[in-house]
Parts: C-alpha cells; sequence; structure tokens
C-alpha cells in the first residue's frame, strides 16, 4: 500500500513538475516583454490554493497534472489591442514567449540527464549477444539461463552480436531451438521451445542486453546530456517520419501509457524514474514544437507567417486556425489513449 502511495505521489509530482517548468519559461519571458500576465496556474479544475501578487493570480488547482500562463489579449475574441497584451507584441516577441515553454523543458532534460550521468554514469546498450536482464517465467529463465551468458549459436547458427540475436530467433516464434552459450568460458547447451511476442508474433527469449554503465567527468556530463537530448529528438522525428510515408501506424503513448510508465519507473528506483522524468520532458518539448495549431509548434509557424507577410494575423484567422488544432489535438489524444488500451490488453474488447 505505501509503495503503491508513493507511486502514485512520484507521478502526479513529476507531471506537474515537468508542466510548471513547461509554463515557467512562458511565464518569465511574458514578464521580460512587459505583457500583462492574468493567470499562472498549475493543475486544473477547482483552486484549492492561491495568492494575488500584482496583476498575476498564482493558483494550484484539484488536479495537478496540467497547467496554464493567461495573458492579456491572448484570447483573439477578447483582445483590445492596448500595449501590454500578447497579440498587440511584434511578431518575433509573441514567438519568444510561445519557444520559452518547449525551449525550458530542454534545457531541463540537459541538466537532469547530466546529474543522472554524474551521479549513475552513462548507461550504453551492449552490442554483445550477453543477457543482461531475464524476464520472470520466460522460456530462457525455464530454461536456466542465466545474467551475464553469452548466446554463440542458435540452431548452429553463428552469434556474433545482438542484432544477429535478434535476426535469428524472430521468426522461431514456439519451435523448438538449440542454443549454446559460453558462461564463464564453459560452454554449455540448451534445448527449449521459444516464446511468441504476442504484439509482433516473432520469436522472444525473454532477454534483455548488458546495460554498460561508466561515470564521466562532470564537465563531459553536459555534452553528453547535450548529445542525448538531441539524439532522442532526432530518433523519434525519423520515426514518425518513417511511419508517415510508410501510412504505417505509429506506437505512441498517451496519458493512461505515460502515467503507467511513471509508475514502473518509481517503483524501480530514483535513478530509473529521474531517466524516464528526462525523457518525457524532452517528449514534452519536442510535441511542442511540431507545427500543429494551438501548440507552441503551430503558434510559431503562425506568427512567422506574420512576419513574412509584414501584416498582423486577424484575430477571425487566429480563431478558426486553433479550432482546427483543437480538432487535430483530440484526434491524436483518442488515439494516443486507445493505443494505451490495447498496449495493456483492455481494447481489445473494443475491437
Amino acid at each position: 500500500m505505501i509503495t503503491f502511495l508513493l507511486q502514485i505521489i512520484a507521478v502526479i509530482f513529476g507531471l506537474g513538475f515537468l508542466v510548471f517548468i513547461h509554463e515557467l519559461g512562458h511565464f518569465s519571458v511574458a514578464k521580460f516583454y512587459k505583457v500583462k500576465v492574468l493567470k499562472f496556474t498549475l493543475g486544473f479544475g477547482k483552486e484549492i490554493w492561491g495568492f494575488t501578487k500584482g496583476e498575476t493570480r498564482y493558483s494550484v488547482c484539484l488536479f495537478p497534472l496540467g497547467g496554464m500562463v493567461a495573458m492579456a489579449g491572448e484570447n483573439p475574441d477578447e483582445a483590445k489591442g492596448e500595449k501590454d497584451e500578447f497579440l498587440s507584441l511584434p511578431f518575433y516577441k509573441k514567438i519568444m514567449i510561445i519557444f520559452a515553454g518547449p525551449l525550458m523543458n530542454y534545457i531541463f532534460a540537459i541538466f537532469l540527464f547530466a546529474f543522472i550521468f554524474n551521479l549513475w554514469g552513462t548507461a550504453t546498450i551492449s552490442d554483445e549477444a550477453k543477457i543482461g536482464a531475464l524476464a520472470k517465467d520466460s522460456c530462457a529463465q525455464k530454461a536456466g539461463l542465466l545474467i551475464n551468458d553469452k548466446i554463440t549459436f542458435i540452431n548452429d547458427v553463428e552469434i556474433k552480436d545482438w542484432n544477429a540475436l535478434i535476426e535469428n530467433i524472430k521468426d522461431k516464434a514456439e519451435k523448438d531451438v538449440n542454443l549454446k552459450v559460453l558462461r564463464d568460458d564453459t560452454e554449455l547447451e540448451f534445448n527449449f521451445v521459444l516464446d511468441k511476442n504476442p504484439t509482433t508474433g516473432n520469436g522472444m527469449l525473454g532477454i534483455q542486453p548488458l546495460v554498460i554503465k561508466e561515470k564521466l567527468p562532470f564537465f563531459e556530463t553536459i555534452s553528453f546530456s547535450c548529445y542525448t537530448v538531441i539524439y532522442q529528438t532526432t530518433f523519434t522525428l525519423q520515426y514518425l517520419w518513417d511511419k508517415l510515408i510508410k501510412w504505417e501506424k505509429p506506437e505512441v503513448a498517451g496519458p493512461v501509457g505515460v502515467i503507467q510508465f511513471m509508475a514502473n519507473s518509481a517503483k524501480a528506483g530514483f535513478e530509473s524514474y529521474l531517466r524516464l522524468l528526462a525523457v518525457i520532458s524532452v517528449a514534452l518539448g519536442l510535441f511542442n514544437l511540431l507545427p500543429i495549431p494551438l501548440v507552441d509548434g503551430g503558434m510559431i509557424v503562425l506568427f512567422l507567417v506574420e512576419g513574412i507577410i509584414r501584416k498582423r494575423i486577424s484575430t477571425k484567422v487566429i480563431s478558426i486556425y486553433n479550432y482546427i488544432g483543437l480538432g487535430l489535438i483530440l484526434l491524436i489524444f483518442l488515439f494516443a489513449t486507445y493505443s494505451d488500451l490495447i498496449r495493456l490488453g483492455i481494447g481489445k474488447l473494443f475491437k
């Protein structure tokens, strides 16, 4: 029971803090450009605590899984054209305020990764066909394989690295296999039936590769953190683009999946929890930079167009643009949530 409560607290604190960091970016730059900020809210729903300082109401709401910075003149229907309103600013200042949110998520991820690498070291997945972890009740565990066993042959086919291992088992689901492994320089032989991956249908041993940890000097952690964030961003964009041009369904995690991952990582330990926070922070920053109307990236595109045509975009156009974005975001939310349910086995009820 205590562990479950700690998991709930970890999820609420983690998501709430990432949203706070994001909104703090918008808030800070808006204040710098002397925009009137009406509300700085953490969470949504009924206010449970808050205070007013100057022109801004600072609030914590009942459901701490979101957040908002409300600026004067941000809503096209309410804009009056006053100089301290958001929509009255030059296009480049509006872009800077919008961009500051995702930027804060990236900056936070870099420093969090640096903290992790300095304290626990970097984690590199080994190319060797060596067992780093065994899933409970998997065919490999039942057969008697152990952590650090190195797989050398599958059905007399030599296995030189982890990729070769995956390639040689994917078409052998629920088939007999013969494995030769090295254990402390002693060669052992195992015969058993391979498991079947319930999602892909491929053969599965139920093992994970060896993870090698290496501590870096403090200043090297910053550069490696930047590399990690850039790699995660480019890999995600490449994956989405590949799925788009092939017209394939991407594997994405929605709110249910994110909460599940965070709860599991909190249970696994503080290091695992912090790593996932950093990963989610990058994902949050990247999603908000995508050119989808209503989210930060879509608004940046809108105001870039304003700068190019050298004419302020009408409030009516902005309103229509936002409605289109709201529809797209709802579709993405529904698709991601359905993917979460399928992953949990619940979505099969609706097929």
